[in-house]
């Protein structure tokens, strides 16, 4: 995945630090210099899958605290996909229902519809069930380390039905 049209991959973590040096000798945008981050034991364990660069554990980091202390997901794991270049989130929303992959990524990357079809593919593998649809959730992070997720699905699914207000107050 690239962040910017005409910028490079990094392989492996071995590209800029937190506080490292990038292009023109600044601060890396995504990763504030001396931050806490960088000794959390799950930061770490991103760190040591030696997939993409700091700027995507970084991402994937905060995606994982968002998932972790914002949503109260259970069980998260990361996952590496070196084929695919991608550090995956595993995990589930609710204790004792499936495993769902989520995939952060910046809001300045760009996925085709191949890219998509390919992380579809490896959801699937992720997920454990053969049987389920295909499908993930794109967590989009922007700069301010705000998150939006979008589910993604191999074809169209229906909506889950909604409980209308009046519903709601009339079982009361």
């Amino acid at each position: 995945m690239e962040e910017r049209g005409d910028s490079e991959p990094s392989p492996g973590c071995s590209g800029p630090r937190p506080g490292g040096a990038l292009g023109g000798g600044g601060a890396h945008p995504w990763a504030p210099e001396d931050a806490w981050m960088g000794t959390h034991p799950k930061y770490l364990e991103m760190m040591e899958l030696d997939i993409g660069d700091a700027t995507q554990v970084y991402i994937a980091f905060l995606v994982y605290l968002d998932l972790m202390e914002s949503k109260s997901w259970h069980e998260v794991n990361c996952v590496g996909l070196p084929d695919l270049q991608l550090i995956c989130l595993v995990g589930t929303e609710i204790e004792g229902e499936g495993l769902q992959t989520v995939v952060p990524t910046s809001i300045h990357a760009s996925l085709s519809h191949n890219r998509i079809r390919e992380i579809l593919k490896a959801s699937r593998k992720l997920q454990g069930d053969p049987d389920l649809p295909m499908s993930f959730t794109l967590a989009i992070v922007e700069s301010d380390s705000t998150v939006v997720y979008y589910r993604l699905t191999d074809g169209f699914m229906l909506p889950d039905p909604q409980v209308s207000v009046e519903n709601i107050s009339l079982r009361r």
